[in-house]
């Protein structure tokens, strides 16, 4: 669809041609002028039936969206193994607020604890909710291809390092996008019982990516491969190596 925004010249059934004065796609209404400077006309996109000057109907997407990208992120995970890049890895955890979830893809090796992390290659549902792109150059509602392409443009190189197998996890994730998508997504949360130790390999946690959808009720999902005994290791962070030139050390780059 073309871009929509104040100067865009639209035809109205009734009113004529007339141009937007301003834009909300967030609720999909719209204020735009119909031969008068002085006066402007409120419009709904979803029910006006408003077109653009050549003809081309303007439609807003009445569903409510995705309040989390997690689902989306699947899917793009999911084709991109098809396509050989199977060391790719979609880590998704809760922020400690509980209200939204960060997501984090890395390549190369499989270490979920200690995994690299690239610029862009990782996000919150809670800037998502006001700013629906993955920050690749995407734009909102593009789809998986769209958003695979955005990615390989975007950061090349940390692309090409995902080419590669690793069977299980890959057998792993197309069961549980099977399992779960359009509608559902995964949590990596090591869960402990209130005053209680971590339970060893507890079902996954499944989350609704869409407020309206009834709580999950399928099949158990179980925990990616590399992940078993990682509730009962202690996870800290390796010491700082000792510095004995007295200057200060430049971070290296994360790859």
């Amino acid at each position: 669809m073309k871009a929509l925004a104040p100067g865009t010249v639209i035809f109205h059934r009734h009113r004529g041609y007339g141009v937007i004065t301003s834009v909300n796609l967030l609720t999909g209404w719209i204020s735009a002028r119909f031969g008068s400077e002085a006066r402007t006309l409120d419009l709904n996109l979803s029910t006006d039936e408003v077109q653009f000057a050549d003809g081309e109907a303007i439609l807003f997407r009445r569903a409510p969206p995705d309040r989390m990208p997690h689902a989306r992120l699947m899917a793009v995970v999911r084709e991109l193994h098809r396509a050989g890049y199977e060391r790719l890895y979609l880590y998704s955890w809760p922020k400690p607020s509980g209200l939204h979830w960060r997501w984090h893809l890395f390549t190369g090796r499989r270490d979920w604890m200690q995994r690299s992390w690239r610029e862009g290659w990782y996000g919150s549902g809670a800037d998502y909710n006001v700013n629906p792109v993955m920050g690749w150059g995407d734009t909102p509602g593009a789809s998986t291809e769209e958003l695979i392409h955005a990615l390989a443009r975007f950061d090349p190189q940390g692309l090409a390092q995902a080419l590669g197998r690793d069977e299980d996890h890959t057998a792993w994730f197309a069961s549980v996008c099977d399992a779960l998508l359009p509608g559902y997504m995964y949590s990596l949360d090591m869960q402990r019982p209130d005053g209680g130790p971590l339970v060893d390999m507890p079902p996954v946690p499944v989350v609704p990516v869409r407020a309206s959808l009834a709580p999950y009720a399928g099949p158990d999902i179980t925990w990616p491969p590399g992940w078993a005994g990682l509730w009962s290791k202690v996870h800290a962070m390796p010491a700082p190596r000792i510095n004995l030139t007295g200057l200060p050390e430049i971070p290296e780059q994360a790859d």
